[in-house]
């Protein structure tokens, strides 16, 4: 029988002493790729994973539609596929606005979590512009399977989260914040920290898109209130409902910073 070099032995990789060799993997493999296919600029979509498109809300709503008890949740179901459409358009713009025609050059690629509901819209934004786009999925029990509109040489499959929100965070230059659970909430109060506290030291513009669900949600003038964070941290958050205003005021962040590049150049 011949010996099995360390390297090809799946048994010692996929055991418990060879948990670093696959926490490198995780950074070393997508830092390789994004090499190769030059990308470096996310703007980042965060969003519920259970959401569906305006269509598909529609035939759920027609099914239920008589039953009065269901009322306020088929209503809440079609403001979410309505979110979903509109995270479709603001990819789309941002796209079409990032993407060079003469060289095919992306100045930011989209970038989600790879998985269906607004993830999946803001990877299909993306592809109706004719752009790439970026989709970090995970491995979990249910919900997340990687949705058909990320770019194929962009797909990753992570297993740990906490890589994977490494690789959210570090090429980020924007995130949109659609609704969402637990999930997004988790990303995007670990984003906001790193930013509060000075972590992450470049300007991150960071919209909360959809003020109906947040207000809602997160109430976080109560947290003013009670003095667990400043006044301007909430400033930190910019509250949009309209895609031409969120892609506005993105496209009035990331030109003012890519000028100031030039300057300090």
């Amino acid at each position: 029988m011949p010996i099995v070099k360390a390297y090809n032995n799946l048994k010692f990789l996929n055991s418990p002493d060879a948990r670093t060799v696959r926490l490198l993997s995780e950074y070393l493999e997508p830092f390789s790729r994004f090499h190769r296919y030059n990308v470096n600029s996310f703007i980042v979509f965060f969003g519920s994973a259970r959401s569906l498109d305006l269509e598909n809300a529609k035939r759920e709503i027609v099914k239920t539609a008589t039953l009065p008890e269901l009322e306020d949740s088929n209503w809440k179901k079609l403001r979410l596929a309505e979110y979903y459409e509109d995270a479709v358009l603001l990819a789309k713009k941002l796209t079409e606005w990032s993407l060079d025609r003469k060289t095919g050059k992306q100045s930011h690629v989209i970038c989600s979590g790879g998985g269906p509901g607004m993830m999946e819209a803001a990877n299909k934004g993306a592809s109706l512009a004719g752009g790439k786009s970026v989709g970090l999925n995970i491995s979990l029990p249910h919900e997340q399977v990687p949705n058909p509109y990320i770019s194929k040489e962009l797909q990753f499959e992570f297993h740990y989260f906490f890589i994977r929100k490494f690789w959210f965070a570090y090429f980020a230059k924007a995130l949109v914040i659609f609704p969402g659970g637990f999930g997004t909430m988790d990303e995007l109060m670990e984003v906001i920290t790193l930013i509060q506290t000075g972590k992450i030291e470049k300007k991150l513009p960071v919209v909360i898109y959809g003020t109906e669900y947040w207000n809602e949600i997160i109430d976080f003038q109560a947290l003013v209130r009670w003095g667990t964070i400043d006044e301007s941290d909430v400033d930190l958050l910019y509250f949009s409902d309209s895609v031409e205003d969120a892609f506005n005021y993105l496209v009035h962040k990331l030109d003012r910073d890519r000028k100031n590049k030039k300057k300090r150049k």
